[in-house]
């Protein structure tokens, strides 16, 4: 998603050129891969017809802007630029499945979460494309579009200010994902958002979209810029790379606390220990925990969710285990998760990382 004054680092170029057979070659082959050596493109690929679906819609709505799309790291709109990009491992199955193992989900990875981010990114391509944070009311029922991004946010579940369209009620992250949540839902054919959010205060904002979308119909937009940020052609780190940086993006301020519980809890494959992988017990675990924490805490289970995500990454990651004469002792050992879960969140962890 875009950031006011984003300014995002550019690595050493590299050609593109026809990549590897992804099918045919090894995990560990593929992980030493460049991205730039990956050989993936857009036009050919079965994203393409999303792209001209979401053009589709835009030319419903007599709206002159079709955003450029290339590929990349993740999804993003540059500060300035009026156009999308779009995560490599969409691209090839291969790809979205190694995605899947290594952040234990795939942002896109279906054809209804591709075309919801599609059209939240096309939200922010629109506000670059005719400037509209400058406009005084968009000020008034978003906010200040300067506003810092914060690494972290806590939403209000239950607030009825905002449009629900993305998880983590991203809305309420920034005034400028306020907008292109709102646009998303409005761009949307199936949303029935007159009927959804009758009554709500979003409405206005939902209303002032249409009003400000059909000012616009049929302009040339003002910027016009073509550049493409990132692209997957010059990005010469390694598929292994990409993900080692990802996992310590996303990783919460806490690291060292929860590593160190989570040291308590299991074993460390090393030490001979046996049974299951202590991430795949939190998985198995995972509803039952979640049940107990919001019980006793009254915290929104999706918080609670987000949380446990981050204890299954970081158990992964220091190759924990649970031993084999723990058999009788998980029900103990699944209490102790929730109250630590617990006990994180009223020191502040109910923050959701963006």
């Amino acid at each position: 998603m875009a950031a006011p004054n984003r300014r995002r680092r550019t690595l050493r170029s590299r050609p593109s050129r026809r990549g590897p057979d992804l099918n045919a070659v090894s995990e560990r082959a593929l992980l030493g891969l460049r991205l730039c050596d990956l050989g993936l493109r857009l036009p050919g690929s079965e994203l393409e017809p999303r792209i001209e679906q979401l053009y589709a819609e835009l030319a419903d709505r007599d709206l002159s802007l079709r955003p450029h799309a290339w590929l990349s790291t993740e999804w993003f709109v540059p500060d300035g630029v009026p156009g999308i990009a779009i995560p490599f491992y969409l691209a090839h199955p291969r790809l979205s499945a190694l995605e899947a193992q290594h952040m234990h989900e795939v942002e896109g990875g279906t054809e209804r979460t591709f075309q919801q981010l599609l059209r939240h990114e096309a939200g922010h391509a629109l506000d670059s494309a005719y400037r509209l944070h400058e406009r005084a009311e968009w000020f008034e029922l978003f906010g200040s579009f300067k506003a810092p991004y914060h690494r972290r946010y806590q939403p209000k579940p239950y607030s009825k200010r905002f449009v629900r369209h993305l998880p983590n009620w991203y809305a309420q992250s920034h005034p400028a994902e306020d907008f292109a949540e709102t646009v998303a839902v409005w761009l949307d054919p199936e949303s029935s958002w007159r009927v959804r959010y009758r009554g709500w205060p979003a409405m206005r904002k939902l209303l002032y979209v249409q009003r400000l979308m059909r000012e616009i119909a049929g302009d040339e937009p003002l910027v016009r810029r073509r550049d493409r940020v990132d692209p997957i052609s010059e990005l010469s780190l390694t598929v292994g790379e990409y993900y080692e940086e990802k996992r310590r993006r996303y990783r919460l301020h806490r690291r060292a606390i929860y590593e160190r519980d989570l040291r308590r809890l299991f074993d460390v494959r090393d030490s001979g220990a046996g049974g299951i992988d202590a991430c795949s017990y939190l998985r198995q675990a995972r509803a039952e925990i979640r049940e107990i924490v919001a019980s006793t805490t009254g915290a929104h289970r999706y918080v609670i969710d987000r949380l446990l995500r981050e204890l299954i990454l970081r158990s992964a990651d220091l190759d924990l285990v649970v031993g084999r004469d723990d058999g009788r002792a998980k029900g103990r050992k699944t209490r102790r998760i929730a109250a630590l879960l617990s006990q994180y969140l009223a020191e502040g962890d109910a923050r959701i990382p963006r």
